[in-house]
Order: structure tokens, then sequence, then C-alpha cells
């Protein structure tokens, strides 16, 4: 993830041998494979362009050539990407949606054990962005890796399981999606919110604090463990009518790197 122009194409272009890093290395594998790792890996990068007269078959059918894949394929990734039945269609009649799923059997063609997608979601309307999100999820619960380059928030949250941000070309920050900074958001209530928010903003490992309408929002490690900030405010004279949590979101996470 990271802000337009922040490299995210670059990093893929790389990784995939279409640029040549100027430093630094990556490996593929674990450096397990015959000659061309890449035999291994479906890759959509950008927008990839059809010839909008022929039919989706055809169109997959010049591409299986190119990558020497068989005929035989074809169908398969037609099916896997819901298309099979209009398989005959000419490209141009295709949705945004059903343009992109069919980029994403191209990809396929080789049924790789990675796919790297280059904003798969890019341009789509709601409806588009839905076929994608549920197609991909469908694909990664076949067992594949997938790498997705994208900065729509919602979209990765709902999608994936670890995410890297980035912002010119350096990274910011790595992790699990569910604990992107490794913090988390608690929401706290009491008869005497004065003196919550005061006794929050002594705590050691408060990071913020900040009132959200009759809530008190406080920023904390996520692995602390809620009973000891129970403990705290009671030994303080304050008993919570109310504690919840949740992670910290990945937007205010961004935000806060890339801003």
């Amino acid at each position: 993830m990271g802000p337009n122009g922040s490299g995210k194409t670059t990093i893929l272009g790389m990784i995939l041998g279409v640029l040549y890093p100027s430093s630094g290395s990556y490996l593929w594998f674990e450096g397990n494979f015959d000659t061309n790792p890449n035999t291994r890996i479906g890759a959509l990068l950008e927008t990839p362009n059809y010839y909008p007269y022929l039919s989706g078959w055809q169109n997959l059918k010049i591409q299986a050539i190119i990558k020497g894949a068989g005929n035989g394929q074809i169908e398969n990734a037609l099916r896997r990407v819901m298309l099979w039945d209009r398989r005959s269609s000419a490209f141009s009649s295709y949705s945004l949606g059903m343009k992109q799923r069919l980029s994403i059997a191209g990809a396929m063609l080789n049924d790789p054990e990675v796919l790297v997608l280059d904003e798969p979601t890019n341009g789509l309307d709601p409806a588009g962005i839905a076929e994608v999100r549920t197609l991909i999820l469908e694909l990664g619960k076949e067992g594949r890796s997938i790498i997705i380059a994208s900065h729509l928030l919602d979209e990765v949250e709902k999608i994936c399981t670890d995410v890297c941000i980035i912002k010119q070309g350096k990274l910011l920050s790595n992790g699990p999606i569910m604990a992107a900074d490794g913090h988390k958001v608690m929401a706290l209530r009491a008869s005497d919110m004065g003196l919550l928010e005061s006794l929050m903003n002594k705590f050691p490992m408060a990071t913020e604090v900040h009132r959200v309408g009759e809530d008190l929002r406080v920023t904390l490690p996520a692995s602390l463990d809620p009973a000891l900030l129970n403990v705290y405010l009671f030994d303080n004279g304050l008993v919570l009518s109310m504690m919840s949590h949740s992670q910290k979101s990945l937007e205010s996470h961004f935000l806060s790197l890339t801003q």
C-alpha cells in the first residue's frame, strides 16, 4: 500500500523481472526453482491490453501461445473467473468487472502458485469491485499466495492478511492487517469522564487519548491485557461502566504514516 506515486508498481515490476533494481535483492520460493521462477507466477500489471473485437476465448488463446500454456488451460481459467458462459462474446461487450476478471484469467493460465496483481479493482464500479474481491478471496482459499498493490484502504482490509505501507520507495510499516502498527484502540466509559480522561493521560502505555461522542478512545499496545487497565483505574478510585476494544484501523495507521 502507498499513496499514488509511492513506488508500488515499480516494486512489482522489479520482483517480476520487468524492471531492474539499482541495488538490493529478492528471492522467490527460497531459491527452489528450475530456471525461471516466473513459470510459477501469474501477474497483472496495470491495465491489460486485449483485442476488443476478439472474444474472451480468442484473447486468452493468444495469451496462452505467448506463455507456452496449452489451450486446455483456457477453459479452466475462464471457469475460475466465472466467464465461461461469455467466452464467445467480444471483449468490447464486457463490463469493467468482466474485463478485469478476464485479465486475472490470463494470469491464471499456467495455474500459478503466486498471483501478483497491480490495482486489481482500479476504475471499477462497486459491483465490479465486489466481483473481483470475491474472486481474489476464492483464489486465496486454494492455497495461493496473492500479492496486491493498492491504495484502496477498505478493499485491503477486506482481502489481505498482511500489509506493507510505503511512501516514496521507503518501507514505513509491515505486519498483520489487524495489527499493522502493534496497537489497538479501546473505548472506555465511566460516570466521571473527566477523571477517566485525566487518569488515561497519565497512563504510561497510552499513546493517544481523545473523546469521541460519549466514549474516551485510547490507543494502547495490542499486547496489553485489558485487566491491567481495569485494575489501574480501580486502584485510582474509578470504576468503568463500559470497556470495549478493537484493532487500530488501517486508515488511521496509513494516514498517520503517510501524511
